[in-house]
């Protein structure tokens, strides 16, 4: 008799079923709980909904990757310190959902705080950027052989628990339509996980597996947040994120892959911190100029910007898989480059329109 757990794409297929299952089980639940987004209360400027949604997808979404992790992932100090700091995540988003519910706000800083706590706890379990490629010689720059001055961490730690923080946070600014954050962390776990599954055929390793049980969780939430949404990821999903950022780097630190696929957050991300910035506001402080807002302003629908977001990284991951590592960072670089010129048209379009 055939062994499901053989299968490539089980953890998938298993991830997928019970997200599906459990978040219209969990909807009237967390309703209950009072971990609702009520826009009369919440007043938030990027906020686009009319009545009032439950906002705990953080939950479903954890449930899903971490029972299915339970059947598909060796049972080890790395594995369970993983999933321990995503569950840290997901506690401090629910809270945070439950003060937004509140129309309060958990401090920023206090966010920033768990999301370097829950880095460290992951690089602190081994999970760390040793080393990266050189596009241009092929050679390999070995980052666990480099030491911070003073102090014994080697840079390999710091770059690894950034670039998490950085993923939590890139990701979490990209859910203000409705579905268009887990698609992108469907497409983009699918194309991490193949691209695992290329550099090493052997599917039980942890970076396949995990890349698939993260996609399909993702896609089975996906089914509730598509628009009209039924439920909101809210704060609680950067649970989902921070194990998206693990198995980027599990894949063998192909991290361009991972910038590649994502690079239209990425860019949304950077742009909106240097405009924030620029005019003299808090990286933190809120507002409804992201990429998504401005398509929005323009005249789409949620579907059509949800839409746009999907296909762009799932062309961006197809491109990924298919050229060199060389061929990647000038990729990387148009890719950037044209975004970044997209946001400044936009931006500038949507000014002139409400002068």
């Amino acid at each position: 008799m055939y062994n499901f757990l053989n299968i490539p794409f089980a953890p998938f297929i298993l991830a997928l079923f019970i997200t599906t299952l459990i978040t219209p089980i969990l909807i009237p639940i967390i309703k209950k709980l009072g971990l609702v987004d009520d826009p009369k209360k919440h007043k938030h400027p990027g906020i686009i909904h009319k009545k009032p949604i439950p906002r705990g997808g953080g939950i479903p979404l954890f449930l899903g990757a971490f029972i299915t992790g339970i059947v598909f992932l060796p049972i080890n100090q790395q594995t369970i310190s993983i999933y321990a700091a995503s569950f840290i995540a997901l506690l401090i988003g629910v809270i945070d959902d439950k003060l937004n519910a509140q129309s309060r706000d958990l401090s920023p800083y206090i966010r920033l705080l768990f999301n370097i706590l829950t880095a460290s706890i992951v690089v602190i379990s081994g999970v760390t950027i040793s080393f990266i490629t050189n596009p241009f010689t092929g050679g390999i720059l070995r980052l666990d052989s480099i030491f911070l001055p003073f102090i014994s961490i080697p840079i390999s730690d710091i770059i690894s628990v950034l670039w998490l923080i950085w993923i939590m946070n890139m990701i979490n600014w990209s859910k203000g339509v409705d579905g268009q954050m887990p698609g992108i962390v469907a497409i983009s776990a699918i194309v991490i996980g193949i691209l695992s599954l290329r550099l090493n055929p052997d599917s039980n390793f942890l970076d396949a597996q995990l890349s698939f049980i993260i996609a399909g969780s993702a896609i089975g939430f996906l089914f509730f947040n598509f628009h009209p949404a039924k439920i909101f990821p809210g704060y609680g999903a950067t649970s989902i994120y921070l194990l998206l950022g693990i198995a980027s780097i599990l894949s063998g630190a192909k991290l361009a892959t991972a910038v590649l696929v994502m690079g239209v957050p990425l860019v949304d991300f950077v742009f909106t911190i240097i405009r924030r910035i620029a005019n003299k506001k808090s990286p933190f402080h809120g507002d409804n100029k992201h990429l998504h807002h401005l398509f929005l302003k323009l005249g789409y629908t949620q579907r059509q910007v949800a839409l746009f977001y999907w296909s762009i990284s799932a062309i961006l991951g197809l491109i990924s898989l298919t050229i060199s590592s060389r061929s990647k960072v000038f990729a990387v670089v148009m890719m950037l480059v044209i975004a970044s010129g997209i946001l400044v048209f936009l931006h500038s379009v949507i000014d002139k329109n409400n002068e």
